[in-house]
C-alpha cells in the first residue's frame, strides 16, 4: 500500500497556492491596513478552503482505478487520469492495480508415474478485470489470488 504522501500531485500543489495566495494577499492588505482580526480571519477562511480545494483534486495512474465511497457507500469507479471527489463526504477507499500481475509459489515436491521424486515450482499470472468486485466483494483480493 501506498501512503497518502505519494498521492499528492503537483495538480494538487497548484490547487492549493491558487486559493492560497488571495487569501494572502488580503491579509497583508488587512495587516498593513491595521485590521488583525480581519487579515487573521480571512487568512484562515483561505486556508481551510485551500486545503478542501487540494484535496478534492485526485489523479489515478493509467493502470488503475480508484474506488470511490460517498459516507461508504459505492459510488463509482474513477480513473485513469483526473477526477474531483467531495472532501469529507468523499473517500478514495482503495487503488486498484489492473495491471499483469505474477504470483510465485514456493516448491512443492511430487513424484511422477515412474516414482521419481520432482520439486515443482509455479508462477501465477492474473489480473483484475472487475475492480468494483475485487474492492468490495473480497477482503483482500491479493491474499485471496496466493
Amino acid at each position: 500500500m501506498e501512503d497518502y504522501a505519494s498521492r499528492i500531485g503537483p495538480v494538487s500543489i497548484a490547487v492549493f497556492v491558487i486559493f492560497l495566495v488571495p487569501g494572502l494577499i488580503l491579509g497583508i492588505y488587512g495587516i498593513y491596513h491595521h485590521e488583525l482580526v480581519f487579515a487573521a480571519s480571512i487568512i484562515i477562511a483561505f486556508v481551510v478552503v485551500a486545503v478542501l480545494a487540494s484535496s478534492a483534486v485526485k489523479i489515478s495512474r493509467q493502470w488503475e482505478k480508484a474506488v470511490v465511497l460517498r459516507l461508504g457507500k459505492f459510488q463509482r469507479l474513477c480513473g485513469p487520469g483526473l477526477f474531483l471527489i467531495i472532501p469529507v463526504i468523499d473517500t478514495v477507499s482503495s487503488w486498484i492495480d489492473q495491471r499483469i500481475i505474477t504470483t510465485p509459489f514456493k516448491a512443492e515436491q511430487t513424484l511422477t508415474k515412474d516414482t521419481v521424486p520432482v520439486d515443482v515450482d509455479a508462477v501465477v499470472f492474473w489480473m483484475v478485470w472487475n475492480a468494483e468486485r475485487a474492492a468490495l466483494e473480497v477482503e483482500n483480493y491479493k491474499d485471496a489470488v496466493a
